[in-house]
């Protein structure tokens, strides 16, 4: 049977999904789930030392990266796998890989062998730390790219010492500047009808999330500091108590600023000294904090948020896991969708962030079992029975 396609947005692409664990998967859900047609190729059963490197197969972690794909099985270490492997190249638009950067050339399938079967591939390749340089050949993992990109420096309260983020950025904004370099290099390919070789690491991207505050520093040489929930910069932004809980509350700029100070009836605030500018606040940012953490003790946290949009100042609450997935926004949102799986049944797993307004993406298919689609792949690609029992018989696929 043909290919689902999730979408029609890019279902004329097809990708060759090499990838595991995160970064990798990360850069390939965005095509899968616009509909390209991806390959998930994976080693056969024992071959693999590394095979669970992503976690269980049927796992929430797994099922979130994979849906939306079609999945074979090869032995790349194999000449009869490797064959097949390239007459997949000659049928497809991108190879993406997050091996070390060493071993696409052992296996022979760096970008230029691949560029010699077909010139207008693109080759995706994430890596922990660069395809060259000193530490090209150091294993890669998302909290050693925290720690070297600065990233866990600037998270946590004061004097706390490095902290991690509470999620994979690294490893999952690789992928996404992966995608988007991929992406560029489809729409200049429509130039100059050629492939050419995208690369991100996960340091890079721990650099690039830091943004305005690696800024800081490359700019005017400024060392920014744990600052816990406030915001480096810009204050009254933190996390703040409230009679019963917390909420955030994002001030910026002085009109802001005035119109907490009314809200919670201290108008003269707004002229004090200590909090007349925003880098003064900054400066005073404990003062400041405790300030509003006494005034907002009055009211619940609902009565501050509905009181603070009202007047146009950013406030929010601060939710569990559960309380994110049942708020009517995130629910009007469909940040969560259901899936159909052939042993696992209907399970619910993330959708697709990004809107389209006349070919959205959809999530059609589950993770497919390993090597599902190993024969319809093969027979698509001209193979008979014969000569796919041949291939499964030399431990090929």
């Amino acid at each position: 049977m043909p290919a689902i396609a999730a979408s029609s947005a890019l279902q004329r692409f097809r990708i060759l999904d090499l990838s595991r664990v995160r970064a990798g998967p990360s850069c390939v859900r965005q095509f899968s789930d616009f509909g390209a047609d991806v390959i998930k190729i994976e080693s056969p059963p024992g071959t693999d030392p590394n095979e669970n490197m992503g976690g269980p197969r049927h796992g929430p972690d797994m099922q979130n990266l994979h849906r939306n794909k079609r999945a074979m099985t090869l032995n790349l270490k194999l000449p009869e796998a490797k064959d097949v492997f390239m007459r997949l190249v000659k049928t497809a638009d991108v190879v993406v890989e997050n091996f070390r950067p060493d071993v696409k050339f052992r296996l022979g399938i760096d970008y230029e062998s691949l560029a010699k079967v077909n010139p207008r591939i693109i080759l995706a390749s994430i890596s922990g730390f660069g395809q060259d340089g000193p530490y090209r050949d150091r294993p890669g993992f998302d909290q050693i790219a925290q720690g070297m990109s600065g990233l866990m420096s600037v998270t946590g309260l004061p004097g706390q010492g490095p902290v991690r983020t509470g999620a994979a950025i690294a490893d999952v904004s690789a992928g996404l500047w992966a995608a988007l370099g991929v992406m560029t290099a489809l729409l200049e390919r429509e130039v100059s009808g050629k492939g050419q070789w995208v690369q991100s690491s996960l340091l890079n991207a721990g650099i690039g999330l830091l943004d305005f505050q690696a800024a800081r520093y490359v700019m005017k040489s400024e060392v920014p500091q744990q600052v816990g929930n406030d915001h480096p910069t810009s204050m009254p932004t933190s996390a703040y108590k409230t009679k019963d809980g917390y909420i955030n509350v994002a001030a910026s700029g002085d009109g802001m600023w005035k119109r907490v100070c009314q809200a919670i009836g201290r108008e003269a605030l707004a002229s004090d000294e200590r909090f007349k500018s925003n880098e003064s606040r900054a400066a005073n940012r404990a003062a400041i904090n405790a300030v509003l953490n006494e005034a907002l003790q009055a009211k619940n946290s609902a009565e501050w948020i509905e009181m603070f949009n009202r007047i146009g100042v950013p406030c929010g609450p601060i939710y569990k896991m559960d309380q994110v997935f049942a708020d009517p926004q995130v629910r009007h949102l469909g940040a969560a969708t259901e899936v159909e799986h052939p042993k696992l049944g209907r399970f619910k797993i993330l959708s697709q962030p990004v809107k389209l307004s006349r070919t959205p993406a959809e999530i059609k298919t589950a993770m497919p079992e390993l090597g599902a689609h190993t024969d319809e792949i093969l027979t698509e690609l001209g193979f008979d029975k014969k000569q796919i029992a041949e291939l499964r018989k030399k431990g090929a696929v």
